[in-house]
């Protein structure tokens, strides 16, 4: 199989895997919010701030640098797995007895409790890591969205049923916790992967050394994407927590699940032809006009329905999510384009690099969401909307520096994209125009007049509109729907 085919192949399955994830996220959040308050989930979210970031330290980056390794041999992974289990327990010790202070900082008793149950997962965390790597490392693309789709089954349904008999948060820890030993249990078999112990790190000294640039990278990420919770929780408090993540995780789901999907297929076909810079820089446009092109359409439907969206699935007390929702559809093209100039420097070993626009966008989200706070959450959307656009910016000219590629290359990428996505918007706007007022009242029959409107007039453009760079993508569907 040639890397196009591979590379395709890949991303099939890693887009049946995230859309399949998120589809069931998204309907097992449905029945969890008719189940739980806002806050609740605000105080999960609250904790998670802080074991998430413990997570990046955990992992080290090791799993990636394993993945990008030219050769990885059992000694690599055993080191690996020695130097997880060995900073895991560390972590597990330190949420342990840091959690009393924790409580009383948030002046919630039941934090201590709900730290120390959550940190159990740091000791267990490299197995499932370690498999998880090596699945990635070897482009089991199909048994990864196998395992990660019915580890979330397990998961949702064990939240889901904890919540229904009254456990409230506990409900959301404890099918964290149990979806995670579930997955550990279905991919070591699959690997044959055995647990083992090596001491010789001066073997892992580039692993590591990779690792903690990787590790570096994803912890500053993680806190510029958490900023706002903690900040929210320690101001507004853990309702608007709740309704902030609940706008903020849809609007990042297309992203999540199209942009996602060719992220870690790209990353791994790149890092296999690093030394190509050609065949990098096809890989690189060719996948941001793809994903242009399918993810687009998504947002400007969000930036219609967000509001009849959220009251119609969700309920009356989630609607005030829909501000945010509405404002973050605008971070779309950012997003897009910071995600896979990242892609393009973790393969190429350009992440010292990327390191200080991390911390930079870091420090710019926090003081703009302290300014923004005076506006209340929508205030925060614009905030983190508008940092982003200075990240996605200065990561994209890295990228094209380590390409040697030209900075209109984006540009030229999306130009399908844009003008299939006016038309659309075009034709959304027509529909709204039309429909009675009747019809715009009924949350369900409004969304999906539009859907269907929007849908056929998006679907015959992409099918027939003459676009040179989209015409094997064209051919391609048209061969699959018989329309040729």
């Amino acid at each position: 199989m040639s890397l196009g085919q591979t590379m395709r192949h890949g991303i099939a399955w890693m887009f049946v895997g995230n859309t399949g994830g998120q589809v069931l996220t998204f309907l097992f959040g449905i029945v969890l919010a008719r189940l739980l308050a806002p806050e609740v989930f605000g105080v999960l979210l609250t904790i998670q701030v802080f074991t998430g970031l413990a997570g990046f330290v955990a992992g080290g980056g090791m799993g990636q640098a394993l993945v990008r390794a030219k050769d990885a041999t059992k000694q690599d992974y055993d080191i690996v797995f020695t130097l997880q289990l060995g900073i895991g327990c560390l972590i597990y010790a330190g949420f342990f007895f840091a959690a009393p202070w924790f409580a009383t900082w948030y002046d919630t008793p039941l934090y201590t409790d709900l730290l120390r149950v959550s940190a159990l997962t740091f000791i267990f965390r490299p197995l499932v890591n370690l498999p998880a790597s090596m699945l990635y490392r070897q482009m089991r693309y199909k048994v990864q969205t196998v395992v990660g789709i019915t580890s979330l089954l397990v998961s949702s349904t064990t939240s889901i049923l904890m919540a229904w008999l009254g456990y409230g948060v506990w409900s959301l820890i404890w099918g964290g916790i149990i979806g995670a030993a579930f997955s550990a249990a279905l991919m070591i078999p699959l690997t044959r992967w055995r647990p083992g112990f090596s001491l010789d790190f001066r073997r892992g000294r580039d692993i590591a050394r990779y690792g903690l640039l990787v590790s570096a990278n994803d912890i500053v990420d993680y806190l510029r994407n958490q900023v706002s919770i903690f900040i929210l929780s320690r101001t507004l408090g853990p309702a608007s927590v709740g309704l902030f993540n609940k706008g903020s995780s849809l609007a990042m789901m297309p992203h999540s699940f199209i942009t996602g999907s060719v992220y870690h297929v790209l990353f791994r076909s790149m890092a296999a032809e690093q030394d190509n810079l050609d065949k990098c820089r096809y890989l690189f446009f060719r996948s941001i006009a793809l994903v242009a092109v399918y993810a687009t359409p998504f947002y400007i439907g969000l930036l219609w329905l967000s509001e009849p969206f959220i009251r119609g699935i969700y309920g009356e007390k989630w609607v005030a999510a829909a501000g945010p929702l509405m404002i973050l559809v605008f971070a779309w093209p950012f997003w897009l384009m910071n995600s896979l100039s990242g892609a393009v420097l973790a393969a190429q070993n350009w992440l010292d690099r990327e390191l200080p626009v991390q911390i930079a966008t870091l420090i710019l989200t926090a003081l703009s969401i302290v300014i923004a706070l005076p506006y209340g959450i929508e205030g925060v959307a614009w905030a983190i909307a508008g940092v982003s656009i200075y990240s996605a910016f200065h990561l994209y000219w890295l990228a094209t520096r380590c390409l040697r590629a030209k900075l209109a290359g984006f540009f030229k990428a999306v130009a399908p994209a844009a003008a299939l996505n006016v038309l659309l918007a075009l034709a959304l706007f027509s529909a709204d125009s039309t429909l009675p007022t009747s019809i715009k009242e009924n949350d369900f029959a409004y969304m999906a007049l539009m859907g269907v409107a929007g849908g056929a007039t998006y679907i015959l453009s992409f099918l027939y509109l003459p676009f040179t760079s989209l015409a094997a993508e064209q051919q391609r569907w048209k061969i699959k729907m018989r329309l040729c």
